[in-house]
């Protein structure tokens, strides 16, 4: 049956199953982190980039590295230091000279030029590195000399970072923060996957893992996502919702308004309902739901809000504010339709 006869429905049950075989072979290495890696679907899913934090040892780059391998798609990895330049990363010209003696300039692509770019301990480089990425991310190009690259489809950029070891390190801009869709924390494993873990990893086997979506495929199913519906109540909840964590907008409640000093932009909402759009599709529904929303507003909105002194004081974290957010923010009334 071809694709132009299938239902909608039918589609979308494919499109989940995809989803599903995807996390199945990921958890032949990965054990358990399943809000980890949904959050990476849904971004790979509505071409956005991810930052992976936690502390070393929580499997951080293998999650990334293993995607690659059930994706037909190409992989690089760069790891960043202190001294790495732009052009470690964008890639730069070269003088070549030919055998009639002429000589020319030719470009030799950087590692940025692939499908899926980890970004290793992106925090480890100076800001003139880490803005190397700011217009890959964004325009998914790159400009060298006086020449423009376009990147291959699908890109992204998903980068790690350790929040613990701070001596050494460059914290990103909230420019280059903003370009990332997802601030992604991995935590500690549970008592029972920690003992998985050390059972499966100390054994000499390997596990085998087989690709199952091509370059192509992600394209397609990337305007699957951008196709699902948003009603005009899920858009008015999404921008109550970001509006509220701005301290100088009336709607924003008194602890915003005392506790933080700056709150989340547009992009934000732009990022809610794209991930909104790719859980929705990813369970096989073709509308997205409130619920879509506030599963992933967390990690949509950690790295944009920014909480004062006085809120440390309190003890009270930015994903704290999210969640007496999400509690507070009333839903959107419908209309009343007369008969």
């Amino acid at each position: 049956m071809s694709t132009k006869t299938r239902s909608l429905g039918d589609v979308l049950q494919e499109f989940s199953q995809h989803r599903r075989l995807m996390q199945e072979e990921l958890h032949k290495v990965i054990v358990g982190q399943d809000d980890v890696l949904e959050q990476i679907f849904a971004a790979i899913f509505t071409r956005g980039h991810c930052l992976l934090v936690g502390v070393p040892g929580l499997a951080k780059t293998l999650i990334v590295s293993t995607l690659a391998r059930i994706l037909d798609i190409s992989f690089k990895r760069i790891q960043f230091t202190p001294d790495l330049m732009p052009s470690d990363i964008t890639g730069t010209n070269v003088l070549e000279e030919d055998e009639a003696g002429r000589r020319n300039f030719r470009f030799v692509e950087g590692p940025i030029f692939t499908n899926i770019l980890l970004a290793d301990e992106i925090n480890r480089t100076p800001p003139k590195t880490q803005a190397a990425l700011l217009q890959a991310m964004q325009e998914r190009e790159v400009t060298v000399g006086k020449s423009t690259y376009n990147l291959p489809e699908p890109f992204f950029t998903i980068a790690t970072q350790n929040p613990i070891e701070q001596e050494g390190t460059y914290p990103l801009p909230e420019a280059q923060l903003d370009r990332f869709m997802f601030n992604i924390k991995v935590d500690y494993p549970t008592l029972d996957e920690e003992e998985r873990i050390l059972a499966s990893t100390t054994r000499s086997e390997k596990p085998e893992v087989r690709k199952v979506l091509s370059g192509r495929a992600i394209v397609n199913l990337q305007k699957l996502v951008a196709s699902v519906a948003v009603s005009e109540y899920i858009v008015k909840y999404v921008a109550s919702l970001v509006r509220a964590t701005r301290p100088k907008d009336s709607s924003a409640p008194d602890y915003v308004k005392d506790l933080v000093d700056w709150g989340a932009g547009p992009r934000a909402g732009q990022f809610l309902i794209q991930g909104g759009k790719a859980i929705a599709a990813m369970d096989g529904r073709f509308s997205v739901a409130l619920d879509d929303v506030r599963k992933i507003a967390v990690p949509v909105l950690r790295h944009r809000i920014s909480t004062n002194f006085q809120a440390q004081a309190q003890g009270l974290t930015t994903e704290g504010v999210i969640e007496k957010l999400l509690a507070q923010v009333p839903e959107p009334e419908i209309p009343k339709f007369e008969r």
